[in-house]
Order: structure tokens, then C-alpha cells, then sequence
């Protein structure tokens, strides 16, 4: 009966999307007003987000049943989306009752790869070897993309068969697959049960899967060895802060981080998949900073009631900002494809010492466009002489580098007290400071 109830609601109630380029003059406004169900805001979210749309700021609410968000997008180069290609697919895509209640958050179909996914704990040359082996046993790898964090390591990795170019499916083969590549993630000396999970058809969206995989592998829980020999400045890692909200019945989280890209999406992802509900947000970005504020209960619609669960929400949506962000030196690989491409690249990054924190996998047309975030073996800033002889070896026109990430301090919280967001929550002044649609301020 409740079901039924809550489709003649969405049916009179269909999902409306304004899309707004007059109101802010730096960026596109969008927004989204559904009837409200938990998982809404990821879906939302990861959809902008997986059109490489770069949300500068966000105002949520989603008490009483009802959403309404409200998105300033940008493109990659900073400008407003001006495509009517890309609106109109926004919008179309956005206003699909199909999309915001069809429960597909996260799943992304294919019937083109097979999915190995790897858990294990880090160490300099790890890619190199899973490289190796899948070249060994007659693997393309298409696409992947590698987290490390907290010496943990996690991967999804697409591949096919060199040869066909078709997905494997051999029971015998896969096998093969998973017990070597289980070999080589074990190590000598792996403090956890090294993972590999062969996935089937319809698997979980890329990136959520990542974090799912290192939130199952605790890497939220910080170690001796997470340094690799390097001293850690605490004043580089994010700043959460968890407090009651006693008068509404909320919790409260803060965070200030260095901002980057999907930031946003990192940080709903986990809430989402730790069973936590927000009702109500604002994130606004700077130039190097991000700020976000979120007013959330669980799913049972009680707020956090003990101080171990405070703790852990803090160290995990301090791992959740941690584990994309860029790290070292940002090198760019782009050239001809061809059968183990990768196994030579990697291994030629292993020989110098290069140590792999973070990499983007992808081949596009019969281009192998791969991104790799590296730093030595300690952890340290890669000598440029290395740099150089590298370059001579893959070649200068294939492999260059992009960018050099500094770690500068972030800017200290301004206090601790409760911020400004609830104070205005339910006036329109607040949403007159995002730059609203006229028909919401």
C-alpha cells in the first residue's frame, strides 16, 4: 500500500530541472527538485559529476518528503556549459522519473570487459607486477583506475582477451587470473588478506566501488606504515568537525580540504553508503579551498548518539577527501595502443623508483590516454634527472608531465562554533547567495 501511495505521489509529482545561465555570471545554475528517497543526492551528484562537470557550489534540502538542490556547474576549462547538446541531455536525463527512482545508483553495465577488482596492502612496484601477470596471461587492460591510501591499495580493472578483444569468460582462465593475482597482492608480507573479486556484468559505478573497497578495508584507520618513512604534517589533512545540532535533531559535519575535482561526490558516497541521510548542505569552493556543511541523521532518522560513531564518521570522510586527492608528481600518457603496453610503462617506472599513488587507465579509439600520480619510493618529490631519463625511454612526445602538486597549508577553521548555514537555513537570503533561480529567492 505504501508503495503504491508513493507512486501516485512521484506521478503527480513528476521531477522538474531549471537550467540557468543568466542568474550567475562564472557558472550554470541547475536545479532539481524530485520527490524525495534516500540515495537521490548520489545520484544526482554522480551524474553531473560523470559529465566532468566541476560543482562549485551546492545548496541541499531535503526535509518533508521533497528535494530541492541546487548546483553552480562549471566545465573542465572553468567556463558555464553553453553546449544545448549537453543541457538539453541534463535536463532530459535529470527529469526521467525512471532515473531518480529506478534505484541503478552506481551500477554501470557492461557486457565489453571483464572487472577485477584488487584489495591489498601498498608497496612500491604493486601495479608494475599486477601489470605483468595480466600481460603474462594474454589480458588487455582497457580501462582501471588505482586508489592508495594509508598503505592500503585498491584498483578496478577492466580487461579483455588480447587476442579477441572480447570479455573473458573461461571459468578455468578466470581462475588463473585470481589465484596469481591474489599471489602477488599477498606479498611477503601483507598485514591484511590480500582481495581479488572477478565481477560479473552490471557492476557498482568505478569510483564508488573504490571507496567501497577501502572503506571494507578499514583504511580509514591510520598506521605506523602509512608515512613510507615520510614525517606526516597534520596540518595538510582535512579538517571535519561532527557536533549536535540539539534543537533540530540533526548532526552536524564540517570540512574544510584543498578543493579538487569531485570532492563533492567523494564526500555523498560515503555518507550514502555508511546509511547516513543529509537533509540539508551548502558547499561553496575557492580558489584553493573547499567548504562544505551537512545537517544528517541515519536512515532510522536519529542523529549520532555516541562519540565512537563521531569518531569514525570523521576518519572516514577524512579518508573519503584523502584517497583521490592528488599527490606528487602528475604525469600524462598518451600514444598508440597496443598489447602490454602498460606491463612496459610500469616496469619502466619501477626500474627508476617510481612509486605509483594514484593512476587513470583509459583507451579511447585505439589511444592508450593514462594519467599517473607518482612520487619516490619514500614518498618524497621524483628528481627531475629521473624525470628526464624516463622521458627518454617511453619518449618525450608520448609521456610529459602535466603538473607538480605542492602542499601547502591549508588556511586553519575559522572557530569551531556551529556555522552559518542554519541560521539562514529556511530564509530566502540564503539561497540569494547561491545565485538561485529567481522562482526560489
Amino acid at each position: 500500500m505504501d508503495d503504491e501511495y508513493a507512486k501516485l505521489i512521484r506521478r503527480m509529482n513528476p521531477p522538474r530541472v531549471v537550467i540557468d545561465n543568466n542568474t550567475c555570471k562564472d557558472a550554470t545554475v541547475i536545479q532539481v527538485d524530485s520527490v524525495n528517497k534516500h540515495g537521490i543526492l548520489l545520484e544526482v551528484v554522480q551524474f553531473l559529476t560523470d559529465l566532468n562537470l566541476l560543482i562549485t557550489k551546492a545548496y541541499i534540502s531535503s526535509d518533508g518528503g521533497w528535494f530541492m538542490d541546487v548546483f553552480n556547474v562549471v566545465d573542465q576549462d572553468g567556463n558555464k556549459v553553453r553546449d544545448e547538446k549537453t543541457i538539453n541531455y541534463i535536463q532530459k536525463t535529470l527529469e526521467n522519473d525512471a532515473f531518480l527512482r529506478g534505484g541503478s545508483v552506481g551500477v554501470m553495465p557492461s557486457e565489453e570487459h571483464t572487472s577485477i577488482e584488487l584489495a591489498g596492502t601498498d608497496r612500491p612496484g604493486l601495479f608494475s607486477e599486477v601489470c605483468a601477470v595480466l600481460a603474462g596471461l594474454h589480458c588487455n587492460v582497457v580501462n582501471a583506475e588505482i586508489w592508495t591510501h594509508n598503505s592500503r591499495v585498491a584498483a578496478v580493472v577492466h580487461v579483455t582477451d588480447d587476442s579477441t578483444g572480447y570479455p573473458i569468460k573461461d571459468p578455468n582462465r578466470l581462475s588463473t587470473i585470481k589465484e596469481l593475482l591474489c599471489n602477488v597482492l599477498k606479498g611477503n608480507n601483507d598485514l591484511k588478506t590480500a582481495k581479488t573479486t572477478l565481477s560479473p556484468p552490471g557492476v557498482t559505478h568505478r569510483d564508488r566501488r573504490l571507496h567501497q573497497i577501502m572503506f571494507a578495508d578499514r583504511d580509514y584507520e591510520r598506521n605506523e606504515r602509512a608515512g613510507h618513512g615520510r614525517v606526516e604534517d597534520k596540518n595538510l589533512r582535512p579538517h571535519v568537525t561532527v557536533m549536535d545540532c540539539i534543537e533540530k535533531d540533526y548532526t552536524v559535519i564540517t570540512m574544510r580540504s584543498k578543493d579538487r575535482p569531485k570532492l563533492l561526490f567523494d564526500i555523498v558516497c560515503t555518507l550514502t553508503d555508511m546509511q547516513y541521510v543529509v537533509f540539508h548542505g551548502v558547499v561553496h569552493t575557492g580558489r584553493m579551498e573547499a567548504y562544505q556543511e551537512y545537517y544528517i541523521r541515519h536512515v532510522d532518522g536519529l542523529p549520532i548518539s555516541s562519540e565512537a560513531e563521531r569518531e569514525r564518521v570523521m576518519q572516514c570522510l577524512e579518508a573519503a577527501i584523502e584517497r583521490r586527492a592528488s599527490e606528487g608528481l602528475e604525469l600524462e600518457l598518451c600514444t598508440e595502443d597496443r598489447v602490454g603496453l602498460l606491463s612496459d610503462i610500469t616496469r619502466i617506472f619501477r626500474e627508476n623508483s617510481l612509486f605509483i599513488k594514484r593512476a587513470e587507465i583509459s583507451t579511447k579509439g585505439g589511444k592508450a590516454e593514462d594519467t599517473f600520480y607518482v612520487t619516490d619510493v619514500t614518498g618524497n618529490a621524483v628528481e627531475p634527472k629521473t624525470v628526464d631519463s624516463i622521458r627518454q625511454q617511453i619518449g618525450q612526445s608520448i609521456l610529459r608531465v602535466k603538473r607538480n602538486y605542492s602542499n601547502p597549508s591549508p588556511k586553519p577553521p575559522q572557530g569551531t562554533a556551529m556555522s552559518f548555514l542554519f541560521g539562514n537555513l529556511f530564509k530566502a537570503r540564503s539561497l540569494q547567495n547561491f545565485k538561485l533561480v529567481r522562482s526560489y529567492s
